[in-house]
C-alpha cells in the first residue's frame, strides 16, 4: 500500500508540475465581464467616459446619452440623460456639463434642474454637411487649455464608391472648436479617423486602412500636418488653414490612377503586383508636413478597422503596463497594447497583442476608478467579428502577472526587449528563439495595401541582461521607416516554462537610434537548432494589368493531389491572416468560407481573388478585402482547393 501511495503521489506531482508549466493565454490574467443591461435599452456605443462621481457615460449612435450609476455593480442603474441626436461618436466631461460630436456639431448638454436629464442642448459649434452617409464625425477630445478637437470622416464618390471625397470643409480634416466658438482648422490627410485621442496632452488619432491608407495606423498629431490621405487637400488654399501642401504638389508625386474603360465607365484601382511601388516616407522627404505613423498596425493581425487610443493612468491597477496605451480595433472585436516611445523627436513604437473575444465591435474605451476598462461596442452596417450587434462590457485583471514583453525600445543595432519577469537564460540566448522580417505597405489609391518587400532580417546575436529581465537584438540590418516583425516564439520564463503570452512585436523604425553599437564579442550566437519558419521567398506572379483593362492572367493554381484537410489549410489560414476575417461556417469581418464555396469558383479564381478581390462581389459586407499577393502560389492554390471542397 505505501509503495502505492508513492506511485500515486508522483503521479500527481508529475501531473501538477505539467499543469503548471502549461503557457496562460489572455483570458487567464484579464477577464471579460458582461454588465447586465435592461431589456430594451440598445447600447450601439459610439463614446464613454468616467464622470467625476464614478458613473459612466454612454453615447449611441442612435442618438441617445445614458448614465450608468454604479457601474460596476451587480445592479448597474441606467437612466436617460438626453436623446434626438444624430449619429453621436465621441462624449467628454468639462466643468459639469457632457459635450458630444454629433454629425454636424458640436453640442453641449447641461442638466440645470438637477433631475438627472439634460434640459439644455447647445449648439457650440456647427460644421458643414454634404448629405453623404459615410459623414462620420468623431470626438470630441479635450485639449489641456480646455478647448476640443473633433475629426470628419470623408464621404465617397458616386461613381467612383471607392474613392474617398471631401464635399465640404472639415471632411477629411481634424478640426480644433476653440474656447470662444470658432472653427480651426488643425491638419488634415485622414481617412476615416475613428479613434481622435489625447494622450498626456498630445493629439493622436487613429485611421482605418482604406484608399491611400495601406492599413490601420497611430499617427501624432501636429497643427499643419499631412497624414497621407489626399482628399481634405482640397480646402488647403483657404486662408485659416494651417496645410501648406496643394492638391497639385500631391498629385504631381502621385497617380490618382482615374482611369475609365472602353463604355467610359470609371475603373476601380486595384494592386498591381511587381510594380515600382511608393511609399509614403518618400513624400516626407520631399515636404516635411508630411507625418509618418507612429505605428503601423498589420492588417488581419492587429485589426481591421482601428478605433481608439486609451492612455493607462490606473496606477497598476489594470496590470503591470500603466503609461502605455491601448487600441481597440472595431472589425476584429480585440485591444492590442501600443508601446511608444521618441526618438529624433518623432514617435515610434510597437503593437503587441493583447485581448481578444469580445462581444461586438470595440469603438470606445473607458477606465472604471477600480482600474478596470469598460469597452462600447457596435458592429451595425461595419461588421465585426463579434456576434452581437452592440454591447458594454469590462475587462478586469485578476492581479496575476502575466510573461509579456514590458516594451520593445529601438537600437542602433537592433532592439532591446524588456520583460514583466525574468527570462529562462538557455531559451533566451538561443538565436533560434527568435525571427525578425520587414515589410512596408505602399502609398496608393487602392484599398489597402499588401506587405511590400517582405524579408527576414539576419539576427547576429543577442545579449540578455544581468537580471534576465531584458534581451537585446543585435540584427545584421535594420530599415528605416520599415515595420520590423519580432517574433520570440522561443524565449521561455524563468519560474515555470512559460511562453509569452503574445510572443509578436510590430514596430514601426521611423528613426534608428544614435548610440554604441554593442561588440561581437558582447553576443551571444549559439543555435538550438529548432529554428522556427522563414518568410517564404516564392513571389506571387503579376496577374494584373497596370490599368485595368487588360485580361487577367492568374497565377496557375495546378490542382491538388488530394484534398487538403482543415487540420493541413488551418495553419496556412493562420499564418497568412485569413482567420482575421474568414471563419469556416460563419460570417466574421468577411463571408465564411462556406459561403464562398456556394459561389462555385474554379480553384483558379479562388487564387485570382486571394491576389486581387473583388469587394463589389459581396456588396453586403462592410470591409473590403485587401489585396493578398504575399500568399505563395502553393499554398492559395492549397487554400482554394480546401475552400471548394466545403461545397460537396
Amino acid at each position: 500500500m505505501k509503495k502505492l501511495a508513492h506511485i500515486a503521489f508522483a503521479l500527481l506531482a508529475s501531473l501538477s508540475t505539467l499543469k503548471a508549466q502549461e503557457s496562460p493565454k489572455e483570458e487567464d490574467f484579464y477577464k471579460i465581464v458582461t454588465p447586465p443591461i435592461p431589456e430594451g435599452i440598445i447600447l450601439e456605443v459610439g463614446g464613454l467616459t468616467t464622470l467625476p462621481n464614478g458613473s459612466l457615460a454612454i453615447s449611441t449612435r442612435r442618438g441617445e446619452v445614458w448614465i450608468v450609476d454604479n457601474p460596476t455593480s451587480r445592479t448597474p442603474y441606467f437612466r436617460k440623460f438626453a436623446t434626438g441626436l444624430h449619429e453621436i461618436l465621441g462624449l467628454a466631461y468639462k466643468e459639469g456639463a457632457l459635450y458630444c460630436a454629433q454629425r454636424g456639431e458640436l453640442t453641449k448638454l447641461v442638466d440645470k434642474n438637477g433631475d438627472g436629464k439634460a434640459d439644455v442642448y447647445e449648439t457650440v459649434y456647427a460644421w458643414p454637411l454634404s448629405g453623404h452617409y459615410h459623414e462620420y464625425s468623431f470626438g470630441p477630445k479635450l485639449a489641456p487649455d480646455g478647448s476640443f478637437f473633433v475629426s470628419g470622416n470623408v464621404a465617397f464618390g458616386d461613381e467612383e464608391w471607392w474613392r474617398g471625397e471631401s464635399r465640404v470643409p472639415g471632411r477629411g480634416w481634424i478640426f480644433h472648436i476653440t474656447n470662444d466658438g470658432k472653427f480651426e482648422p488643425y491638419a488634415t490627410g485622414v481617412r476615416s479617423p475613428a479613434g481622435i485621442s489625447m494622450l498626456n496632452g498630445e493629439l493622436f488619432y487613429t485611421d482605418n486602412q482604406g484608399d491611400w491608407m495601406g492599413t490601420g495606423a497611430i499617427f501624432q498629431v501636429k497643427k499643419g500636418g499631412f497624414m497621407g490621405h489626399p482628399a481634405g487637400l482640397k480646402w488647403a488654399g483657404l486662408p485659416n488653414s494651417p496645410v501648406k501642401l496643394t492638391e497639385k504638389q500631391f498629385f504631381a508625386e502621385r497617380d490618382n490612377r482615374q482611369h475609365r474603360n472602353a463604355q467610359d465607365r470609371a475603373i476601380k484601382p486595384e494592386n498591381t503586383m511587381g510594380e515600382e511601388p511608393q511609399f509614403l516616407y518618400q513624400l516626407k522627404q520631399k515636404y516635411d508636413m508630411v507625418q509618418l505613423p507612429a505605428v503601423w498596425l498589420p492588417y488581419g493581425v492587429h485589426g481591421v478597422s482601428t478605433a481608439e487610443l486609451i492612455l493607462d493612468d490606473t496606477k497598476g491597477n489594470f496590470g503591470p503596463f500603466t503609461g502605455q496605451v491601448f487600441v481597440g480595433d472595431q472589425g476584429q472585436s480585440n485591444i492590442m497594447r501600443i508601446v511608444m516611445e521618441k526618438v529624433k523627436g518623432e514617435y515610434q513604437g510597437a503593437s503587441i497583442g493583447f485581448r481578444s473575444g469580445f462581444q461586438s465591435g470595440v469603438l470606445r474605451m473607458a477606465f472604471d476608478k477600480d482600474g478596470s476598462m469598460f469597452v462600447g461596442e457596435t458592429n451595425r452596417g461595419w461588421g465585426s467579428a463579434g456576434d452581437a450587434n452592440q454591447g458594454l462590457q469590462r475587462l478586469v485583471w485578476n492581479g496575476k502577472m502575466p510573461f509579456e514583453m514590458y516594451t520593445v525600445k529601438a537600437q542602433p543595432d537592433g532592439f532591446e526587449i524588456e520583460f514583466t519577469m525574468p527570462v529562462d537564460r538557455k531559451s533566451a540566448e538561443d538565436l533560434d528563439s527568435y525571427k525578425v522580417s520587414s515589410y512596408l505597405y505602399k502609398h496608393y489609391p487602392v484599398y489597402g495595401s499588401p506587405q511590400i518587400n517582405l524579408e527576414d532580417v539576419k539576427i547576429a546575436g543577442v545579449k540578455v541582461s544581468d537580471d534576465n529581465k531584458k534581451v537585446r537584438i543585435v540584427l545584421d540590418g535594420m530599415k528605416q521607416y520599415y515595420v520590423h516583425k519580432i517574433s520570440l516564439e522561443g524565449v521561455r520564463s524563468a519560474t515555470n516554462s512559460w511562453s509569452l503570452v503574445h510572443p509578436d512585436a510590430y514596430y514601426t523604425l521611423n528613426n534608428i537610434p544614435d548610440g554604441d553599437k554593442l561588440k561581437v564579442s558582447d553576443l551571444k550566437t549559439t543555435r538550438s537548432g529548432k529554428a522556427q519558419a522563414s518568410v517564404s521567398a516564392e513571389p506571387a506572379k503579376e496577374h494584373v494589368s497596370p490599368d485595368g483593362k487588360g485580361k487577367a492572367t492568374p497565377a496557375k493554381a495546378g490542382a491538388a493531389a488530394k484534398t487538403p484537410t482543415w487540420e493541413e489549410v488551418k495553419p496556412l489560414l493562420a499564418k497568412n491572416t485569413c482567420l482575421a476575417c474568414h471563419a469556416p461556417d460563419k460570417k466574421v469581418v468577411g463571408p465564411s468560407y462556406a459561403d464562398v464555396a456556394k459561389r462555385k469558383y474554379s480553384n483558379e479564381k479562388i487564387v485570382e481573388l486571394i491576389y486581387a478581390p473583388k469587394p463589389e462581389n459581396w456588396p453586403d459586407y462592410a470591409t473590403p478585402m485587401a489585396p493578398m499577393p504575399q500568399v505563395p502560389k502553393a499554398e492559395a492554390a492549397k487554400i482554394a482547393a480546401w475552400i471548394n471542397s466545403l461545397a460537396k
